[in-house]
């Protein structure tokens, strides 16, 4: 009954905001967060799970071309009328239970033309009309809200769903799009990604490798003639040792960044664990038994992980962050939380960018709350079920 009458009541005045601020909610973006916040809350009081669905001002999204955006602006009439209608009985019912408790023990401090009147025109005028149609009045109306309200909420949340609600031709269109757009991301960050590998190699790993080469020529010159120079021999080919381990060490960053050898050696948690231990705010982890879990998983939540941990260190001002990892049926989902001064913006620098779209090339869903002031949360769940 508790949820049931703040939904309402909620709803109530939703929808007397609705009415007031209807030439402003028309705009289609603003359109998209009320109906997406009432949407919300319908999915919660039904206890109905719900596929998120993306803001307008998302990259390569457009309101006319968004089959969501009529759902929405029809909703802001259709809220008014039944937040109201469905609100006010409710308002009425809380109304009058209040009016009877503070009734039942202070009638005697009102005036006698003001006393407050139970069961719609029945004046106190006693203590025996206090103490006997006041609880009457409380326990009819609490046992009314206990019957009445949650039909009434279950039913203005169906007339929610029921508008807001994609058809199956809308979703199989918000689909495509959706995996056009996730395609083309993937294409491009899997051409940087090449680019940037070979740039590591040729800049990095293949010059010392030349050098290398270069300082055992010239040592093998050296021993070739006569007298040999010791010092100068000892010289190069220390020159070379370092110089191949400095080679091995950035070649075994490059192969890190593809796949990381410690999750094959110590797997998701094991991973997990590593990261959080080096990171520079103190980390708390939660792990569940997440079962088997395919490797390209494994690696998009190792890498999103760490680098929303280094935003952590290096943006929020945080001093305490958790991690939290659990499997539900076939999606795994990771929770990254921490007490910073909030303002996380996917849309902004390349850190949440770069994390949304290795989500999403594994047709992952990716949240970011991250209000001003904090605290930041960003939810991510994939799919693991292959």
């Amino acid at each position: 009954m508790g949820r049931s009458g703040i939904y309402l009541l909620g709803s109530l005045a939703s929808g007397i905001a609705t009415v007031f601020a209807l030439p402003l909610l028309c705009v289609p973006w603003l359109a998209r967060r009320w109906a997406n916040r009432h949407r919300d809350r319908a999915g919660r009081l039904l206890e109905t799970p719900l596929a998120p669905r993306p803001a307008l001002g998302a990259p390569g999204r457009r309101a006319s071309a968004d089959p969501a955006t009529p759902r929405d602006l029809l909703w802001l009439p259709v809220h008014a009328l039944t937040g109201i209608a469905f609100g006010l009985p409710a308002l009425l019912c809380v109304g009058n239970v209040f009016l009877a408790t503070v009734a039942t023990p202070l009638w005697w401090a009102f005036d006698y033309e003001d006393r407050p009147r139970l069961f719609i025109d029945v004046p106190v005028t006693g203590w025996g009309t206090a103490l006997t149609l006041g609880p009457l009045q409380i326990l009819l109306l609490a046992a009314l809200a206990y019957v009445a309200f949650p039909p009434i909420a279950r039913a203005h949340a169906r007339i929610c769903l029921a508008v807001l609600s994609y058809s199956t031709a809308e979703q199989l269109a918000d689909r495509v799009e959706v995996l056009t757009r996730t395609r083309a991301d993937v294409l491009d960050a899997h051409g940087a990604e090449l680019r940037r590998i070979e740039r590591d190699l040729h800049d990095g790993t293949q010059a010392r490798l030349v050098a290398i080469a270069m300082r055992l020529a010239v040592a093998r010159q050296a021993l070739s003639g006569t007298p040999r120079n010791e010092e100068f021999l000892e010289e190069l080919l220390r020159d070379a040792h370092e110089g191949a381990e400095e080679a091995m060490t950035e070649l075994r960053d490059v192969i890190r960044t593809v796949y990381p050898p410690i999750l094959a050696d110590r797997g998701l948690t094991g991973a997990l664990t590593a990261v959080t231990a080096r990171c520079g705010v103190p980390t708390r982890l939660h792990v569940d038994d997440l079962e088997r879990v395919p490797a390209a998983v494994e690696a998009v939540v190792y890498f999103a992980v760490a680098e929303a941990l280094t935003n952590v260190v290096k943006h929020s001002g945080a001093t305490e962050a958790d991690v939290r990892v659990s499997r539900t049926g076939e999606r795994l989902s990771a929770v990254i939380t921490d007490n910073g001064s909030g303002g996380a913006d996917p849309r902004q620098g390349t850190g949440l960018a770069g994390i949304r779209r290795r989500v999403l090339a594994l047709d992952g869903t990716l949240g970011v709350d991250s209000p001003a002031g904090g605290p930041t949360t960003l939810r991510m769940e994939l799919p693991c079920g292959w």
